[in-house]
């Protein structure tokens, strides 16, 4: 798996043992659509740009390991896209190949690898270069260009420990990104596991256990090329709240909360938004407007004085607890956005879609732009 020159001096190596593919346990029925709005596919970063989650968990006891987890993922992570099917979808040009862009939740499903790493999880949570190396634990392949139709929108890698911990690595792209953070996909996800090792009994074995179905004269390494996924920058996730409509059209609206999220992501990170980065907005369920803004074309925050703007990072989701075995929580969480070259900028409105109502904003600033 690739990564940069600086990190791989010091890289235990990660082998890929096996690469599957999970589908929903239910067939999708309606089809959900999401057109894609963009003039610039290719330089909007929608092919490009993904969330990476990696959740490090030691081993709970005896019976506990990656590759039982694994096998229960192949189950629970089916169940849980049934209730998100747009997860499992593809990005695809409607019309027959020669339309606008569009998500369709169509079932192809998400992409689960297994591997192991020549490393305990104590050292590699002691390294001094663990961030530049997390991009090992974590899978993602840029979306195809010209085939969109091909490409995973959701991947997960379970990564063995040699002590017998493992990590849970999960990587979404940036149009999907709203789903893992707000719509709680991931807790849910996690209590359709647990409710199986309760019903099946945590000591059984499930029907994907990889040691037991390995054919070790297969090296799965030599199939997959992922792309590296390491840090973008820093990122901060801001939420307005109170009357924040403003006469015009909604796209004034969204471009007036960046311009006010940047100003404070700015700030508080000190460091400088590139003059180019991409917005991404859900208008609704059914529509995503990409475009490509310059920062001194921004307009100016006015926003009501009732208007209430709160910060958090990442890290301060409620992931930190999430457990896909009862009392085995994450010791460790890392969360970033990765494979964007530029800056950032993901506006999602409240769920009801009214523009007096709460905006969330995820705004990634590029390293080495330091005030």
């Amino acid at each position: 798996m690739a990564m940069t020159q600086v990190a791989r001096e010091f890289a235990p190596e990660v082998q890929i043992e096996a690469v599957q593919t999970v589908s929903p346990s239910s067939v999708t029925d309606p089809r959900e659509i999401c057109l894609v709005s963009v003039k610039d596919p290719v330089g909007s970063n929608i092919f490009r740009g993904c969330l990476n989650i990696v959740l490090y968990y030691n081993k709970a006891g005896e019976e506990d390991s990656g590759w039982l987890v694994a096998g229960w993922i192949k189950e629970s992570l089916g169940r849980a896209l049934s209730d998100q099917p747009m997860l499992s979808g593809r990005l695809w040009r409607g019309e027959d190949g020669n339309g606008e862009l569009e998500m369709v939740s169509n079932d192809s499903g998400a992409r689960l690898v297994e591997a192991k790493i020549t490393m305990t999880l104590r050292e590699f949570l002691g390294l001094e270069e663990r961030e530049k190396l997390e991009a090992e634990l974590v899978i993602w392949k840029d979306i195809d260009e010209k085939n969109p139709q091909f490409s995973p929108l959701l991947h997960v890698q379970v990564t063995n420990f040699q002590c017998g911990g493992y990590s849970i690595g999960i990587s979404s792209s940036l149009l999907l990104a709203d789903l893992l953070i707000m719509d709680n996909f991931l807790m849910r996800w996690a209590s359709i596991q647990k409710n199986l090792l309760s019903i099946n009994d945590a000591l059984k074995m499930p029907i994907f256990y990889l040691p037991n179905l390995k054919n070790t004269s297969l090296s799965p390494n030599s199939t997959i090329s992922p792309t590296p996924g390491e840090r973008s920058g820093q990122t901060k996730i801001f939420k307005i709240s109170g009357d924040t409509e403003i006469e015009g059209a909604k796209n004034e609206l969204f471009k007036r909360a960046a311009s006010l999220c940047i100003e404070k992501a700015e700030r508080e990170l000190g460091s400088e938004m590139s003059a180019g980065f991409s917005l991404f907005v859900k208008e609704s369920s059914n529509v995503i407007r990409v475009q490509n803004c310059k920062k001194n074309e921004l307009l100016k925050p006015h926003l009501n004085l009732s208007t209430q703007v709160n910060s958090s990072s990442l890290d301060d989701s409620g992931i930190k607890e999430l457990a896909f075995q009862d009392g085995n929580e994450p010791v460790h969480v890392s969360c970033w956005i990765g494979s964007v070259a530029d800056g950032l900028v993901v506006a999602i409105p409240s769920p009801n879609g009214n523009t007096s109502s709460d905006i969330n904003v995820i705004v990634t600033i590029p390293e080495g732009k330091e005030f």
